[in-house]
């Protein structure tokens, strides 16, 4: 039997923060293999040594303009580390505010900005649902009506979501309220209560457009089965039920299977220590284990970087661009635990912190196009009403920040959670001024290219397979996978 093998460049990608391509390789109809390109170098990691320790809270925000709190929290906490300081109680919930404010944002910008509007497009034009989907998610601009009614809507809902940041932070992005200690912006109890008035409008849209339902509901289903049900009742309310009769049709529960591996580094860190979503290594057919961040190396042996030495911890990394380098394709480095490829992101998150049905469902058909999109729909449902909570803990007049000192000669680590998944910076500080700084990013872990053994990515793997129809030079079916993953190239690229 002949086969046929192609080449096809995708990219650069619509939709998506910063800059990538794929190179993919076709046999027969479908995708054999995938090389995913990081294109561009920023050099963050080059910038902030011999600086104040402290000029990296100005800077480091400024890797993203949509994961600019996350980047803040990170070194906050690398910087806490280093100085021995823990912040107040107080300090702790506002942070936590923000980092979430961000994080549930972007889950929404994700489902009805990018990838929803996909399905849209004309190969789906026979399906019986495709006339709904145009109506509610058309991309923004096209047509007479500017685009679908719900996708407006969610632009509007985001932005008034996103005032809660002039109360909490002063701006957004590149919000500078977040310090090593706690917050510098207390809030006191009038602001308190217009704050959850806006939690409250937010909590409206979700219920009244994307689930047609309850929080508590959609977060309280615990396997496929319940989703199923609640799905059957009324399968044309709410975005979330139309989006699993799309699923089902078109089989998204098998599409781009990641690596079985999943990371968080814990989110949301409480007074007690403890986060509300739990860190962990999810394992498929071995369940939660723990998180050793000694474990972390990143390889550059296919990246347009210096890999002398072979992979290495963050703590002992460097970057130092080799442009020209023989056998390399991407700006971005390969991190590995303990070798192995893992997959992070909200999919992670529910996982290790035992949510019922995206446990289940995962069990069923692993990390997919279906299981990834679910978790970010599900974490919306799960952490608005924490929000709620962490207004209501907190104590006007009581601390928001604690001073911290650094020592001339410390070091740190700072990680947390970014709607893309797990986030980390690693510092040193000699003489009183950074020596030494690296960030890994969670498209980073996602979006790697291959390493010093030949494993590919999570994304490069999960495209293997990824079906080709005739003619297509932006196959759908990829960009279903690739915006599955949500990439933030510009921290890929730190």
């Amino acid at each position: 039997m002949s086969t046929t093998n192609t080449r096809l460049l995708v990219g650069p990608f619509n939709r998506v923060e910063g800059d990538l391509e794929v190179q993919l390789e076709l046999r027969d109809g479908h995708v054999a293999e995938a090389r995913v390109t990081a294109t561009m170098y920023r050099g963050f990691e080059n910038i902030l040594p011999g600086r104040d320790p402290h000029d990296a809270m100005v800077i480091v925000p400024r890797i993203c303009g949509i994961c600019s709190v996350s980047q803040s929290v990170a070194a906050a906490r690398a910087l806490a580390d280093a100085a021995g300081v823990s912040p107040p109680p107080n300090g702790l919930h506002a942070t936590n505010l923000m980092l979430a404010c961000e994080n549930l944002a972007d889950h929404l910008a994700h489902f009805y900005l990018f990838f929803m509007p996909d399905f849209t497009r004309e190969v789906y034009a026979q399906r019986p649902w495709f006339a709904e989907v145009q109506r509610r998610f058309a991309a923004l601009g096209s047509g007479a009506g500017g685009g679908g009614v719900h996708a407006r809507a969610a632009v509007a809902a985001r932005q008034r979501w996103f005032t809660l940041m002039g109360t909490l932070g002063g701006k957004w992005p590149h919000t500078q309220s977040v310090l090593p200690g706690g917050s510098s912006r207390a809030i006191d109890a009038a602001e308190r209560i217009r704050l959850l008035a806006k939690v409250r409008e937010f909590r409206a849209f979700l219920e009244g457009t994307l689930f047609a339902a309850p929080l508590e509901e959609v977060s309280a289903l615990q396997n496929e089965a319940e989703l199923q049900a609640w799905h059957a009742q009324a399968p044309e309310r709410g975005d979330l039920r139309l989006w699993l009769t799309i699923s089902a049709d078109l089989g998204l529960d098998s599409l781009g299977p990641g690596p079985g591996r999943y990371l968080s580094v814990g989110a949301y860190r409480q007074p007690d220590g403890q986060h509300a979503l739990a860190s962990g290594l999810w394992r498929a057919g071995v369940g939660l284990e723990g998180v050793d961040l000694a474990r972390i190396t990143e390889d550059a042996t296919h990246a347009w970087l210096d890999d002398a030495g072979g992979a290495r911890h963050p703590a002992q990394g460097h970057t130092r661009p080799l442009a020209d380098k023989p056998g390399a394709y991407t700006w971005n480095k390969a991190p590995r635990l303990g070798g192995e490829v893992i997959e992070t992101g909200a999919i992670a998150r529910q996982l290790t912190s035992g949510q019922p049905l995206i446990r289940d469902a995962v069990a069923r058909c692993g990390g997919t196009v279906y299981t990834r999109v679910l978790a970010r729909l599900v974490e919306l449902a799960r952490v608005l009403p924490m929000l709620e909570q962490w207004l209501a803990a907190i104590t006007p007049k009581e601390p928001f920040f604690v001073p911290d000192a650094l020592p001339d000669e410390a070091q740190g680590v700072g990680t947390t959670e970014a709607a893309r998944g797990a986030l980390g910076h690693w510092l040193q500080v000699r003489g009183g001024k950074l020596s030494h700084y690296q960030i890994i990013a969670p498209t980073s872990w996602n979006f790697s290219g291959r390493d010093a053994a030949g494993q590919p990515g999570a994304l490069e793997a999960a495209l293997a397979g990824a079906p080709v129809l005739p003619g297509e030079t932006t196959p759908v079916a990829v960009q279903h996978i690739v915006r599955s993953f949500d990439p933030c190239m510009v921290c890929t690229v730190h």
